[in-house]
């Protein structure tokens, strides 16, 4: 069944829920895929497509990918070397960072330089932000849904500053500028969930199944 897409499994906890909207995604977008979520070394270099969701803190998160034996290698050498499309998710974006300080200062995978920090809303924002915001574009790109303003859900306390702008794909505002999407080759993260984002956010994923980098 066409290309096949690998939701690495590293005990995130909402790999479901991200699997099923790329099958919805898949069946109505008509770009046929079969989604697998795994954490065997072998599937996760035979993918055509790697997604990497994430909820929880940076550290805990990052220990549970560097824990499941030759994932981190297996993912890296499939996105790094061959190249081939990566969507991180929340959790799963921050983590292309260089480092994060949520509860001290750990290091993440180093794919986009940036550091993740805590979200310092101004007087009338809370942290964690939780609910609906407008996304705005800073330049157009394959898998961003067009027009950009839609509103997606996010569900976060911590923001990834890029160290280059350039890499900042869209923001949001909560208190302040937020990037919602980052992107660097055929690297793409989001903020925000997008399977939890309803049409808005299978656009997203649709449009990460037809993204040629």
């Amino acid at each position: 069944m066409g290309q096949s897409v690998a939701i690495i499994d590293y005990g995130s906890g909402n790999l479901r829920s991200v699997a099923k909207a790329f099958e919805r995604a898949s069946l109505e977008g008509g770009a046929e895929a079969a989604i697998s979520i795994t954490d065997d070394p072998a599937a996760i270099r035979a993918a055509d497509r790697l997604v990497l969701p994430g909820v929880g803190a940076f550290a805990a998160c990052m220990e549970g990918l560097t824990a499941r034996c030759g994932v981190l290698e297996a993912l890296e050498h499939r996105v790094l070397i061959d190249q081939r499309p990566f969507l991180g998710i929340c959790v799963g974006m921050q983590l292309l960072a260089e480092q994060g300080l949520e509860f001290g200062s750990h290091q993440g995978l180093g794919w986009i330089p940036g550091i993740v920090t805590p979200l310092d809303p101004q007087r009338g924002f809370r942290s964690p932000h939780m609910g609906w915001n407008r996304v705005d574009y800073c330049a157009p790109h394959p898998v961003l849904r067009d027009p950009d303003g839609e509103a997606f859900y996010f569900a976060h306390s911590y923001h990834f500053v890029p160290e280059n702008d350039a890499h900042a794909a869209a923001v949001t505002d909560h208190g302040g500028r937020v990037v919602a999407a980052i992107s660097r080759d055929n690297v793409f993260g989001v903020q925000f969930h997008p399977e939890k984002s309803q049409r808005a956010g299978l656009a997203i994923l649709s449009n990460f199944l037809t993204w040629v980098p």
